[in-house]
Parts: structure tokens; C-alpha cells; sequence
């Protein structure tokens, strides 16, 4: 018989980490516009390591009603009107983002997934809201409990901005293409891997 290898269903009690960015209109979850999300999927080698998988993305159409502050497109740098986004309405684009992630939740054998986010409540606030909005039934994401890398890179580097843990991490940061979903989702997850990773050579686990 040979030797048993490693699950991420049992690292994670079952649940599949999926880290999320979103980008918004605003802060308040409720009333302003939720208008990029893109998800990284993770899976584990045969030793044991998580590694980011595949990348999904989708752009937001605002929600009729929504407020969008002018100075955070100034920091997104998004262009809400443009046709070049393709903006999907907010159901369609939970489907795009729910699908590939159920596919791997049953492929892994994992019971649901968990929403992993650098200061995760937001991100996980917005997806909610938008589920609730909507009344969309088959999210795979649980609703309440959540990864926060923010906590995480503090208790492993001392550091909580996005920018510095990945840099205290090892690896690259580039500013210019900071505060897109897929960038800042990408780097979320090569940071929180790069923790698990190395908790895993500390402890075994």
C-alpha cells in the first residue's frame, strides 16, 4: 500500500480556501456598488503545498440605486461606463465566480468553500450582500467564516498592509498594478499560500 497523500479537504476541516478580491464603489456593502470580484482557486501538490490554480474574474454592472464614490475610482482607476469591461449583472456574476468553485469543492471532496481575503469581512461583506440582493441560492461560499491573510501576515511577519507582507513574504510587489480584483486576488493568494507553506515546514502540519 502505498503512501496516503495529503487533501486539502482534511488541511482545512473540509472547506476549500478560495481567496476573493472585490473591488467597489464605496465601503458600505449595503449601498454602494460592488464592480470587479475574481476568485484563485487553490489545490495542494502531492507533498503537501498549496499553489494557486486557476484565476476567475468577472466585472460588476453597478446595482440600480448603488452610490459610487468618485475617489475610489480614482484609486481602482475603473471606468464604470466603458463597454470595454463587459460588466455582467450581479447575479450573472456570482454564477461566473460560483461555478468553477463548486466544480472544485466536489472535486476535492471538500463539504464548502471559505472565502480567504486580506481584511476578509469586506470582501466577504460584498459577496453577501450581492448573494442577498440577488436571492442567489447556490453559493459555495460559507457565510460567515473567512481566512483574513491581514491577521495571518501579522502573526507571521508583523505586518498588515497587502503590499508589505507580500514583500515580507519574498515575493514581488508592483504598484502599478495594484487595486485590479485579479492582481490583488493573485498576490492575496501567493501571500497566503507562502504562510501555509511555511507553517507546514515549522510544524509538519
Amino acid at each position: 500500500m502505498g503512501p496516503i497523500m495529503p487533501r486539502i479537504a482534511d488541511r482545512f476541516r473540509g472547506f476549500l480556501p478560495v481567496v476573493v478580491d472585490v473591488e467597489t464603489g464605496g465601503f458600505n456593502a449595503e449601498s454602494d456598488a460592488l464592480l470587479e470580484i475574481a476568485a484563485c482557486i487553490l489545490r495542494m501538490d502531492d507533498f503537501g503545498r498549496l499553489f494557486v490554480a486557476e484565476t476567475v474574474s468577472v466585472n460588476v454592472e453597478p446595482f440600480d440605486g448603488s452610490n459610487i464614490d468618485p475617489k475610489s475610482l480614482e484609486i481602482t482607476g475603473i471606468q464604470v461606463d466603458s463597454p470595454l469591461r463587459n460588466a455582467q449583472p450581479e447575479a450573472d456574476a456570482l454564477r461566473q465566480i460560483s461555478q468553477p468553485v463548486r466544480k472544485e469543492v466536489r472535486e476535492t471532496g471538500c463539504q464548502r468553500a471559505i472565502l480567504v481575503g486580506h481584511n476578509s469581512f469586506f470582501d466577504l461583506s460584498f459577496i453577501n450582500a450581492a448573494i442577498k440582493r440577488t436571492n442567489f441560492k447556490r453559493s459555495p461560499f460559507h457565510p460567515f467564516s473567512s481566512f483574513d491573510t491581514a491577521t495571518l501576515a501579522g502573526l507571521a511577519f508583523g505586518q498588515t498592509v497587502l503590499s508589505r507582507s507580500v514583500q515580507a513574504a519574498g515575493l514581488e510587489w508592483n504598484e502599478s498594478e495594484a487595486h485590479s480584483a485579479i492582481y490583488d486576488t493573485e498576490m492575496t493568494a501567493a501571500l497566503f499560500c507562502a504562510i501555509v507553506n511555511r507553517w507546514k515546514i515549522l510544524t509538519g502540519f
